[in-house]
Order: C-alpha cells, then sequence, then structure tokens
C-alpha cells in the first residue's frame, strides 16, 4: 500500500490509517480478525480514542506483540490540563503501551472548545508535559464539523501541532466555503509541515428516517463500484492519508480502494464535487 509523509514527524503513513472506531461493539475475536486484516494490507498507522466504545479494550492484548508495526495515535474529548492528562494515562494503561506515538485534541467543533482546550488549564498544557516525560512524541487535533478547517487555521496560530484531522469528501467539497477553507488548511500544512489526516472518506449522507444498517454514525457507501472513486477522491487532496471507516463490514472494501488507488483528473475530480451536490451532507 502506497505510504506518505506523516508531515514532520519522520513517519510515513499508509494512505489507509486504521480507524478505531470500527471495534466500538465488537468482540475480542472480532477485533483479532480485524488486526490480521490489518496486518495483510500492510496498514501501520492506528488512530483510536476513548471514546470509541470498547475500542482501547479490543486492542489492548493484541498490541503489544505488533507495537512497533504502527504509528499510534489516541486522543482526548477532555478540555482541562487534569481531565486530558488522567485520560491518557487511562488510555495507555488499556492499551498495555508506553507511549502514543500522537496524541490529539480531539472532536473540536467550536471556538469555545478550542480556547478551553489551548488556553491556560487547557488540555494542550497536559499534553505537552505528557510530551515531555516520553508519554507521546508528537501532538495533534482533531474535529468534526463545517467549521473544522478554519478552527484549525486558528489552531496552527496558537500552536505548532504535528497533525490535524478533519472531514474531507467529494460531498463536503460541494460547498463552495468548505471546499475553500479546506483547501487553505492544505495549503498552511503543507507550508510547515504539518500531516494532515482525513475522515469521512465513505460518508453517503446522514441516515434519516432510514434503518441503520451499520456501526458507522452516517450512511456509508457499501458497494465498491462507490467506495472506489470516493477513496480516489480523498486520496488525490493533498492529503497524508485517510481514516478508515467505523465499520468492520465496509472496512475490507476500503482498504482494498486505498491500495488501488489512482488519482484522479483535475476534470474528474470536479465531476466528483458536481455528484457530491446531489447528496446530502452529514454535518448541518
Amino acid at each position: 500500500m502506497e505510504t506518505r509523509q506523516l508531515g514532520g514527524t519522520g513517519h510515513r503513513s499508509t494512505v489507509a490509517i486504521f480507524g478505531g472506531a470500527a471495534l466500538w461493539g465488537v468482540d475480542q475475536a472480532q477485533a483479532e480478525r480485524t488486526m490480521d486484516l490489518l496486518l495483510e494490507h500492510g496498514v501501520n498507522h492506528i488512530d483510536v480514542a476513548p471514546s470509541y466504545g470498547e475500542a482501547e479494550e479490543r486492542l489492548g492484548p493484541l498490541l503489544p506483540q505488533v507495537r512497533d508495526r504502527f504509528f499510534l495515535g489516541c486522543k482526548t474529548m477532555e478540555r482541562s490540563k487534569a481531565g486530558a492528562a488522567a485520560e491518557l494515562r487511562r488510555s495507555l494503561q488499556r492499551l498495555r503501551v508506553d507511549h502514543f506515538d500522537l496524541y490529539q485534541i480531539h472532536a473540536i467543533t467550536t471556538r469555545e472548545e478550542l480556547d478551553a482546550a489551548t488556553g491556560p488549564g487547557g488540555a494542550l498544557e497536559a499534553i505537552i508535559e505528557a510530551r515531555d516525560e516520553g508519554l507521546t512524541r508528537f501532538i495533534g487535533i482533531t474535529g468534526h464539523g463545517t467549521l473544522a478547517p478554519a478552527l484549525f487555521l486558528e489552531a496552527l496560530d496558537r500552536f505548532a501541532f504535528d497533525t490535524v484531522l478533519f472531514p474531507l469528501n467529494f460531498v463536503q467539497y460541494a460547498n463552495p466555503a468548505y471546499r475553500s477553507a479546506a483547501q487553505a488548511l492544505l495549503q498552511r500544512c503543507r507550508e510547515e509541515d504539518v500531516g494532515t489526516m482525513t475522515i469521512k472518506s465513505v460518508a453517503r449522507g446522514p441516515w434519516g428516517e432510514k434503518p441503520k444498517t451499520h456501526t458507522t454514525w452516517y450512511e456509508p457507501f457499501t458497494r465498491p463500484e462507490d467506495i472506489q472513486p470516493a477513496v480516489d477522491f480523498v486520496l488525490s487532496q493533498d492529503v497524508t492519508g485517510l481514516c478508515t471507516v467505523g465499520d468492520t463490514r465496509v472496512l475490507p472494501l476500503v482498504l482494498d480502494a486505498c491500495e488501488a488507488h489512482r488519482t484522479l483528473s483535475p476534470a474528474d475530480q470536479e465531476r466528483m464535487i458536481s455528484k457530491g451536490a446531489t447528496h446530502e451532507s452529514i454535518f448541518e
């Protein structure tokens, strides 16, 4: 599988970054099958969080044996210094590892949350101290929603984050304001050597009144002929990679699409964006 430089970390991540949310409600046997699948495809980067159900507990028995195979990222939704410090250490215990490669302020969606996490007594202070103690090597920030690119441009004014993680797909790019902000963020990340990870690559739209047939909070694309162009679109942008889908049944299709990725021409990308305008965004 193709690898790309994760900013200034020195690590080359596979373009498929395993999204630990896929292990939200699975049993240990399924977690083991998923780990085997990741190793089979050569995935070398895991992104997990304590907010992903039982994902940390499922990975805990598996990681010690393969720790050297993966760049390990984790996150906190705590906004205070004390809360983040405690959660980081709980995650280390659950995952049965002695350090993270990347620890991220998770799910920033408003400026108020950004202020709380990066201000005095905020989560960022705890993560910096953890880096100084050798508990994490790098520091990142993640977020959802339409404000994420603009918020992260501001976040980079406040601190030299090593990575950012935000939504990017052809449906979101049909929103001109979102596309402009995302492209501005990607340009700045390129200039400052910040790693760029994306989420929601195969989001088709909100569930609405439809029955929820998958564990993702949005309705995902599920057919290879839909997943491949969606993945190709994301990986045709100037990003390090995409975090894989939060559903173990769709996951193999996304991994296959990442392995088969081909860069779309500008004209093909514009056609995808035009198609995206016919879909409903998962974000209001």
